[in-house]
């Protein structure tokens, strides 16, 4: 609901307006005299009400049923075009078809369905409901940008991250916060800010506001920094831990994704047995059939299979698929890594 910090002739007029009631009805109503009514309606914003009267008009605006209340808001403010219920409903339904998209890296549709409300609105515009969609439809656009490799600069998944994290630091919602600070760690980590994303991701392991997946997620990602950065050790470990929370969690694709990182772990410590285990318990265990999965998933198995002289070839030609998926689907970073592993393998 619309507040009013100080009533003057004007908002008392609106309110009256949005009443649909006469300058007598709303005398009567508020208990006021019909001159001062009449000297509201006459003088607007140049005179104000008696603190008395201000705070029966404060009681009136919030006794006014909700299509009043809209009325108000619109004769008050006609330059606002802030979204209705209805508009919510839709609104909603739109971020979660966008989910889907992502999910299936249908880029552009998801981008089409973001932007006809982040355009079409203004934060300034919006309620709190309206400030949550917007944060939320903020968030699945770093992530849109993320996937696409756009991680840097002013359209980039870092800038969509700090701008929504703002956004729900000013609702109080301290949940949505520490998950956008862990995506913001993975764009760093992406960015090659290894020890920095690493040490984010040991703060965020421990951080209560996160659920336990998150949490467990948290640490498995500690390994992938760490592992990156040439600490296999202990980069093995975090990712055992974070391995086991999942299958206590009962969240099998965090599982097998977990495998698949502890499979690429291996292999930079120079254990290929273990590596070749772990990446063939991430492919026959995983459920998730989405692009950006098959690519990453035959990125880490041609990254391994290009460690053996023996399976060079294979290697080869599987980060070959890899990166034909990947242009398919606009996958820019992840056709960078497998580009940079065939150049560290030439090397």
């Amino acid at each position: 609901m619309v507040s009013v910090q100080q009533w003057t002739g004007r908002e008392a007029s609106a309110l009256r307006a949005a009443l649909r009631m006469s300058t007598r009805a709303f005398a009567e109503h508020l208990g006021v005299a019909l001159r001062t009514v009449a000297k509201w309606e006459s003088l607007g914003a140049e005179t104000q009400p008696r603190p008395d009267t201000q705070a029966i008009l404060d009681t009136a605006l919030a006794r006014a049923d909700s299509a009043a209340q809209a009325r108000f808001e619109a004769v008050l403010f006609p330059e606002r075009k802030s979204a209705r219920p209805a508009d919510y409903e839709t609104w909603t339904e739109d971020i979660e078809r966008a989910v889907v998209c992502i999910s299936r890296q249908d880029f552009p549709f998801a981008s089409t369905l973001l932007n006809r409300w982040l355009s079409s609105r203004t934060p300034q515009q919006l309620d709190d409901k309206g400030l949550y969609l917007y944060g939320r439809s903020l968030v699945l656009l770093g992530d849109l940008q993320r996937d696409q490799g756009a991680i840097l600069g002013p359209l980039s998944a870092r800038h969509s991250y700090l701008s929504a994290r703002g956004m729900f630091t000013e609702l109080d919602i301290p949940r949505r916060v520490a998950q956008i600070e862990l995506s913001l760690a993975v764009v760093q980590e992406m960015a090659g800010e290894l020890e920095s994303s690493a040490r984010h991701y040991e703060l965020l392991a421990q951080d209560e506001r996160l659920s336990p997946r998150d949490r467990a997620r948290a640490r498995l990602w500690v390994g992938t920094a760490l592992s990156k950065g040439g600490d296999n050790a202990y980069a093995a470990s975090a990712m055992t831990v974070a391995t086991r929370a999942f299958e206590d969690l009962g969240e099998p694709e965090d599982w097998s994704v977990a495998h698949q990182k502890l499979a690429l772990a291996h292999r930079a410590a120079g254990d290929l047995k273990q590596a070749l285990h772990c990446i063939g318990i991430a492919r026959t265990t995983g459920t998730v059939d989405s692009p950006m999965q098959r690519v990453r998933l035959d990125t880490a198995y041609g990254h391994i299979l290009l460690s053996d002289p023996a399976t060079r070839n294979d290697g080869l030609s599987v980060l070959d698929q890899a990166a034909q998926v990947a242009r398919q689907y606009g996958l820019s970073h992840q056709l960078r890594s497998i580009e940079g592993i065939r150049k560290g393998q030439q090397g």
